[in-house]
């Protein structure tokens, strides 16, 4: 399954929406059930799913910006 794929189908498990995701999606702040604990909740998912680790120091509002940003910053910590 492709990585967008999968992330957009963390994000609908997580804030229990149904919503279709492009690059231009804004994430944080345009999505209701979008919040602190939401995020917290979707990186969880990532690091479990994916085997990535995550650290804290990474985690900033830019990269929940947008669904492009929050693919791209994955695709990073895959590579890496």
């Amino acid at each position: 399954m492709p990585l967008q794929h999968f992330l957009a189908d963390i994000l609908r498990s997580v804030l229990q929406i149904d919503t279709q995701f492009d690059d231009d999606t804004l994430l944080l702040g345009a999505i209701p059930e979008f919040d602190s604990m939401a995020v917290i909740s979707v990186i969880t998912e990532i690091e479990e799913q994916l085997g990535i680790q995550i650290d804290d120091d990474e985690i900033s509002a830019e990269v929940f910006e947008t669904f492009g940003q929050l693919h791209s910053f994955v695709e990073q910590k895959q590579t890496a």
